[in-house]
């Protein structure tokens, strides 16, 4: 029950100040003139000015309220390491313990990771916690955490006082990588810096080395092992070897007694870029398709082209004098001997025997494929000839044997079944517009060379199923074998045209070793905590996929086929970190958000970070190590902590369940009571 005496004049307040100023001025006149029954006048025109206020007595029937204590529970991957969320669950149900015994209710919140790899956002959940719940009530606030929050400035106007307590151990140390600055992009073949640090934290254990060992891989290669100092930055030179995505694992071995090796691991992720694309073109005649290759290679102006051209052979004869035919002599000694290494990839375009480039050239050509270059034959009715290219060196390293037949008819190009499977040929269909008026997915071409499979992989057929286009690896080359010189056929729009760009240019880039075009492949794409599993093939099948999380957990993901080729699986991502992804002999290593999460960028507990909140409010921090301090009741106002005490403020919050208004007198009994005072007044100042 509660007690409250409340006004409702029957005028507006203003009216009754003038009233009451009235008052005092008959009361001040009364004094003037000496009239006796002044303080009957007086406690007349109270009582009437009473009356007009209208006094009530308000009776409340109260329902006290339990105070609400607030629990932020932190358990984002750094309350994951070493002891901690034994710390936790023990300090957690003391405390529930304690609180129920001091009659007050428990609200519970649990703080996991952010997913934008904010870190953890303690107070962000504090605020929310305390928008659900009557401010009145709220009796304190308890953080359960190792003190690294990343949102302290976000600290809420609490009416009560926020103590923080903190797990881990005063003796706790760390070993971390840092790498502190990688660049995006790289040109293949020049070498970049990388700049990186392994600092220690924490209660360094004495007599431990000023040196570390550290890992290296490139593309999941074979690891390198270097020793490099602590705690200064080292600037690590790195050459890229091919284009696309290029990641770069290091690791720290784990140290005895460190409290985690989540941040002993980083890997970045470089994309190989070529600077420039230096292509040689020879081709052995003039001829409708030649432009063809000019507009393509010279439509991208990071390819550098050299075209040999054979404008008039050696054996064709009509007057023109010999010096007049060049200004200078063509220099294929330095081209072919000398400087063909420099070169991404090489085209014969129709380019038949004719004693002009002699066969140890020709050799040096093979010799520059199988030690990892690039060579495209477009072949014409020359190759099925006695002075075809087949009929030197080269022949080691052609994926198919001319049989002498030119097929002179009509025919559509179509992609084989193992053509269907293969990136360079996969979905061209969907790159190209056909004419409305034809079923045909493309225009027809009329010329093809008959070839005889020996190697490699046929991924177009011609004439009665025949190659017509062919690739194959030769040592740490690759080649590839166009069984027509009528490719031109498309770029000039005959019966529609065809996706001679498109094929050409993946044509190029898989012979460069673009790893999007590579037809045996493990990919793996993020998007958030996603993680999509891509296995390229040209098989039938493929086996599970083995994943191994930040963890050490591995998990067997099944691939399901999703198109010809290629088996796809997406599999969510329970933590950040690194995920290596094992196929048979095929490895793929991927960052899920940063290699080593902000939560891991200071893994020693401490109380630097919540110190200022929690004396803002007047609470204070505690070591779980020390034990889980005692729990008492303050007043407002009062000291909230001790020596092994934190207090929390009752807050004596009630809910009204009746309201009773009574008026204190009744308007007639002000009414008989300023009559009285005013007749005795009268007869006051009567009898003088």
């Amino acid at each position: 029950m509660a007690n409250q005496i409340l006004f409702d004049p029957l005028l507006d307040w203003p009216v009754i100040y003038v009233l009451a100023g009235v008052l005092v001025l008959i009361v001040a006149l009364s004094l003037w003139r000496g009239l006796a029954g002044w303080p009957f006048r007086l406690l007349a025109g109270a009582a009437l000015l009473a009356a007009l206020v209208n006094p009530s007595l308000q009776n409340e029937d109260r329902h006290p309220l339990t105070d609400i204590v607030l629990v932020v529970v932190d358990e984002s991957a750094s309350q994951r390491i070493s002891d901690r969320p034994d710390q936790t669950a023990e300090a957690l149900e003391g405390l529930e313990a304690e609180i129920d015994a001091l009659g007050m209710e428990t609200r519970i919140a649990r703080v996991g990771d952010a997913e934008d790899n904010s870190g953890t956002l303690l107070m962000a959940e504090l605020q929310r916690m305390m928008a659900e719940e009557p401010r009145a009530r709220i009796a304190g606030a308890l953080l359960l955490t190792d003190g690294r929050l990343h949102d302290a400035d976000l600290v809420p106007d609490m009416p009560a006082p926020i103590h923080a307590l903190i797990t881990g151990r005063e003796d706790d140390w760390d070993r971390r990588l840092v790498i502190e600055t990688a660049p995006a992009f790289g040109i293949i073949g020049e070498e970049l810096q990388l700049t990186l640090r392994i600092e220690d934290q924490g209660a360094i254990p004495a007599g431990l080395g000023g040196r570390s060992e550290i890992v290296i891989s490139l593309d999941g290669g074979p690891p390198q092992s270097y020793m490099v100092p602590v705690g200064e930055s080292l600037d690590l030179p790195l050459t890229l070897e091919h284009a696309g995505q290029n990641v770069v694992q290091f690791t720290v071995p784990e140290a005895e007694g460190e409290l985690t090796t989540r941040n002993n691991a980083a890997v970045v992720q470089i994309n190989g870029i070529r600077d420039r694309l230096r292509v040689l073109l020879v081709s052995g005649e003039p001829h409708p398709g030649q432009r063809t290759w000019r507009n393509l290679l010279k439509s991208d102006p990071s390819v550098d082209l050299v075209h040999f051209t054979i404008l008039r052979p050696p054996d064709r004869q009509d007057g023109v004098p010999v010096s007049e035919l060049s200004l200078i002599a063509f220099p294929t000694r330095e081209l072919f001997m000398e400087a063909v290494d420099e070169f991404d990839l090489i085209i014969f375009d129709r380019y038949q025997r004719r004693g002009i480039l002699p066969m140890l050239y020709l050799d040096n050509i093979r010799r520059y494929v199988e030690d990892g270059g690039a060579l495209l034959v477009a072949a014409g009715p020359d190759f099925a000839g006695a002075s075809s290219l087949y009929r030197t060196p080269l022949a080691d390293i052609l994926p198919g044997r001319p049989t002498a037949r030119v097929l002179e008819e009509p025919y559509l190009p179509t992609i084989s079944e193992l053509g269907q499977r293969h990136p360079v040929t996969t979905g061209l269909e969907m790159e190209h517009t056909p004419l409305p008026t034809s079923d045909d997915p493309w225009g027809r071409w009329f010329r093809q060379i008959e070839l005889t499979e020996e190697s490699g992989q046929t991924v177009m057929e011609g004439v009665n199923g025949a190659p017509l286009l062919m690739l194959d690896r030769v040592g740490e080359g690759r080649v590839a074998l166009l069984a027509s010189d009528h490719a031109w056929l498309w770029d000039r729009g005959y019966e529609g045209g065809g996706p001679q760009l498109e094929l050409l240019r993946r044509l190029a880039h898989w012979m460069m070793g673009e790893p999007d075009l590579e037809e045996e492949a493990l990919v793996a794409e993020v998007d958030g905590q996603t993680i999509r599993i891509t296995r390229r093939t040209l098989a039938d099948s493929v086996g599970a996929v083995t994943v191994t999380m930040p963890d050490g957990e591995e998990v067997e993901v099944q691939l399901e086929e999703t198109s010809p080729g290629a088996f796809t699986a997406e599999i969510e991502g329970a933590e950040q970190g690194l995920y290596r992804l094992e196929e048979g002999d095929l490895e793929r290593v991927i960052a899920l958000g940063p290699a080593a999460p902000r939560e891991f960028e200071v893994t020693i507990a401490g109380a630097e970070q919540v110190d200022p909140l929690a004396e803002a409010t007047g609470g204070e921090s505690f070591r779980l190590e020390d034990g889980l301090p005692d729990i008492r009741r303050v007043g407002e106002g009062r000291v909230a902590h001790g020596r092994g005490w934190l207090g929390l403020t009752t807050r004596e919050a009630y809910l009204t369940t009746d309201v009773t208004v009574t008026p204190l007198v009744s308007a007639w009994l002000f009414l008989l009571i300023a009559a009285g005072l005013m007749l005795a007044g009268w007869l006051r100042e009567g009898r003088r």
